[in-house]
């Protein structure tokens, strides 16, 4: 598999491509945003490694921009104290973030849990809920006919959420599923990708697709059309 490595650190960039192509994966490098977006539509990389903090065209804007054009995989690399950056990140369609200074071992293995939700073909069913049909295999959702576009890591959530509709799901449970047992995810990470989930359903229609129940879990709404 191909990943794009975004910063303007030469240094860092080099430790990170060692690193995955250590991994096995295929690097390419951008040194800024502008170069990110033009690699990443031209060569149609697996996953982008972007960094926050880039120069004129910061990892932000390179995220939106990716996100109103293609569903790749993103995971953003954060100074430490950047709460608000990596919460913004992810209302914007990243999929999970590494922040600075990282373990090389940590940054391949969220690489690889978000490769495996975007990939994985195992099953070939198609979930059905209300007006929302989700084809496992061909990793697509539609709701009343329209084609949804989600994030690897919102489709995962859907599809955890689909498989049980009615019984509920507890936080952990959730976490587990999407990022692997023991994952050290933090709630507002989910949070996010729930709330963008949330949006993208209400906007076609469904409000209260999901339902939270308080102190126990998550499930999906009943559909009332």
């Amino acid at each position: 598999m191909k990943i794009l490595v975004v910063d303007d650190d030469p240094r860092l960039r080099e430790l990170v491509s060692i690193t995955l192509e250590r991994a096995g994966y295929q690097t390419i490098t951008a040194r800024d945003g502008q170069m990110a977006l033009t690699h990443a539509l031209r060569e149609a990389p697996d996953l982008v490694v972007l960094d926050v903090g880039l120069p004129e065209l910061d990892g932000l804007e390179v995220c939106r921009r990716l996100r109103a054009r293609s569903d790749i995989p993103i995971l953003f690399l954060t100074a430490r104290d950047d709460e608000i950056d990596r919460i913004l990140g992810l209302e914007l369609g990243a999929d999970d973030y590494v922040t600075k200074p990282f373990s090389p071992r940590e940054l391949v293995a969220r690489i690889k849990a978000i490769l495996k939700r975007s990939t994985n073909s195992g099953a070939t069913a198609v979930l059905r809920h209300g007006p929302v049909e989700l084809d496992v295999s061909g990793h697509s959702v539609r709701i009343d006919g329209t084609i949804l576009t989600l994030t690897a890591t919102e489709l995962s959530i859907l599809r955890r959420l689909m498989q049980t509709p009615e019984a509920i799901v507890s936080r952990p449970q959730l976490i587990d599923a999407i990022y692997g047992a023991g994952s050290p995810v933090a709630d507002r990470t989910l949070d996010s990708h729930l709330r963008n989930l949330r949006r993208k359903l209400g906007d076609q229609g469904w409000i209260g697709a999901i339902e939270t129940v308080h102190g126990i879990g998550l499930r999906m709404g009943a559909w009332r059309g």
